[in-house]
């Protein structure tokens, strides 16, 4: 990762990630990226943990697979273990044994919704079966855990510094006389949550994606911003037109439809890799 303010991924290892090096397609990648984010998501709320751990935890999940192949590492033990790390930097911490219960429900939950045959049945009929504290699952998914906290402060180099963009945020709407629509706020707010699930900010500085989303904001509730090439409003950001543009793709990729098909495949392979990188990670 290139040393600046905060980490961002080199050159070399966006044009060719080490998941692509073993065969996994970008899409595929994209995809258990935002699955693995969205589980962080899901596990936070469940934990009433807060946003800036969830944040960060998202961040750092990003820029573990710049660094490493999703071929070695579950994409569930990854985000286990970035939201537990997270919320040691945050200062909010969480038992071990909350967080890995949460994992097992959510694992459940997304075993059972990919094999329902219609959307009613996905959460209707699921039932939750705890697990047994003297099995084996417990204590695989606890090793996994540790395994998968040390692996990511090794594999970053113990430069888990993050800035979340929320602080910018308000800064850039009050320089442009937005804080007054709570529309504006309030849906600008969402993309930069939303962006969390793609690997923007591992790859763009905070004020890029900031105006990304402002600007994707403005597009959608139809507020004219100066864009004239004498008075460019993201240029007063210092972000370049090609990297806004860039952001506001990724962004606007992760809400294309998927059907039933593509759902079970991605998370018949977010397991078979989740299985794959414990059995790596013991040898």
């Amino acid at each position: 990762m290139s040393i600046t303010i905060y980490p961002l991924a080199s050159l070399s290892q966006i044009e060719k990630t080490p998941s692509r090096e073993d065969g996994i397609p970008p899409e595929l990648e994209e995809d258990l990226r935002a699955y693995g984010c969205k589980l962080i998501h899901e596990a936070g709320i469940l934990l009433k943990q807060k946003q800036v751990a969830v944040a960060t935890a998202q961040i750092l999940f990003h820029r573990f697979w710049y660094v490493t192949s999703m071929k070695q590492f579950g994409i569930g033990d990854i985000g286990m273990g970035a939201l537990y790390l997270a919320s040691k930097l945050e200062e909010c911490p969480i038992r071990m044994r909350e967080l890995i219960n949460v994992y097992d429900l959510l694992l459940q939950r997304a075993s059972h919704t990919t094999g329902s045959t219609s959307s009613a049945q996905q959460y209707s009929d699921f039932k939750y079966v705890p697990m047994s504290y003297f099995g084996s699952t417990f204590y695989d998914l606890k090793d996994a855990l540790v395994v998968a906290e040390m692996q990511i402060l090794k594999r970053l180099g113990f430069n888990v510094h993050v800035v979340l963009p929320y602080g910018t945020l308000v800064n850039y709407l009050r320089v442009l006389g937005l804080t007054s629509r709570e529309d504006v706020c309030t849906r600008a707010w969402g993309y930069l949550n939303d962006a969390l699930q793609t690997p923007v900010y591992a790859l763009y500085p905070v004020p890029t994606i900031v105006s990304a989303a402002i600007m994707l904001t403005t597009r959608h509730l139809g507020i004219s911003l100066p864009s004239s090439p004498e008075n460019r409003w993201w240029e007063l950001f210092d972000a370049e037109w090609e990297d806004v543009w860039s952001v506001c793709g990724y962004i606007m990729r992760l809400y294309r439809e998927r059907d039933a098909e593509d759902q079970k495949r991605l998370w018949g392979t977010a397991e078979t890799l989740n299985a794959r990188g414990r059995t790596a990670a013991d040898i």
